[in-house]
């Protein structure tokens, strides 16, 4: 048992009763150096050593990196407002070949029509010279209808379809038009007995892929813009009677009556669609055996 000093029998502290406030007595006591650090300041005196100079480099160090560093800021401050132009220039020039690009494939196009238009009345009129040729004939005619290979014309149905107009408190997301609400629409048309549809003048074949870059409606990987025209070959009284009510019916009319965005049907006796652009398969082959 230890005994308190207190108590009888206790022993009395040895050395100084402050001895635990010894760093705070040598603090007033204007001790403030380290013992190690006084013995080398007292042998650098004995052997005649210059103390060493203080460091007042560092501090002026430290600005000059500040300084710097606000230079390097403004400089690139600079360049990126020198950048804004420079940016918008090259853009510019971007959508100008965009747009001179499309214009030769557009007229590429319109020449492939007319070469193809002269290819199919030569053809019609050699094989029209015999029955197997008119056979054939129509066999031609009938698979080029289905893939889209010919022009088409007739009675048929047209829907409009365009984002809505600007109204405070939409957002302007709420009433676009997008390629799901298309691929809807053309699938319905096609459910409902259309013999041929395009959009917006573009003829759609058994390949067709409608989808969105960003912003805009590719079909067959050209851009679109609204508004959407999609035009429906067939018997017009019986593609409005089958399409009226449709599940894609019902989605663009609650679309129309949600968010605002404009939908309309209306029925033409003479519409014509242009053939579609030739494709390559890249997988189908044809079967060794022909019959097999």
């Amino acid at each position: 048992m230890i005994a308190r000093q207190d108590e009888p029998g206790g022993r009395e502290p040895d050395g100084r009763p402050d001895a635990s406030m010894s760093l705070l007595a040598d603090l007033f006591a204007g001790k403030h150096l380290d013992p190690g650090y006084a013995a080398a300041a007292a042998r650098r005196a004995a052997s005649g050593g210059a103390a060493p100079r203080p460091r007042r480099l560092r501090g002026a160090g430290v600005l000059l990196v500040l300084a710097l560093a606000g230079a390097l800021a403004a400089v690139a401050g600079v360049e990126a407002h020198r950048g804004e132009p420079v940016a918008a220039e090259r853009r510019s020039k971007l959508v100008d070949q965009i747009h001179a690009r499309t214009a030769e494939t557009d007229a590429l196009q319109h020449r492939l029509d007319r070469l193809r238009a002269d290819t199919e009345r030569r053809r019609a009129a050699a094989l029209a010279r015999s029955a197997e040729g008119r056979r054939v004939r129509r066999a031609v005619a009938a698979a080029g209808a289905a893939a889209a290979a010919t022009p088409a014309a007739g009675e048929g149905l047209v829907v409009a379809l365009d984002d809505a107009p600007a109204a405070p408190g939409r957002a302007a997301d709420a009433g676009r038009v997008y390629d799901q609400d298309l691929q809807v629409l053309v699938n319905g048309l096609w459910a409902a007995g259309a013999r041929a549809i395009g959009v917006n003048g573009q003829r759609l074949t058994p390949t067709t892929a409608i989808r969105a870059a960003g912003e805009a409606i590719m079909v067959d990987y050209r851009p679109l813009d609204g508004p959407y025209e999609v035009t429906a070959l067939g018997d017009a009284g019986r593609l409005r009677a089958a399409f009226a009510g449709s599940s894609a019916d019902r989605r663009l009319a609650a679309l129309r009556d949600r968010f605002g965005i404009r939908y309309g049907t209306r029925r033409s006796g003479a519409l014509r669609l242009p053939a579609a652009g030739a494709f390559r398969p890249r997988y189908a082959v044809p079967r060794d055996g022909g019959g097999r």
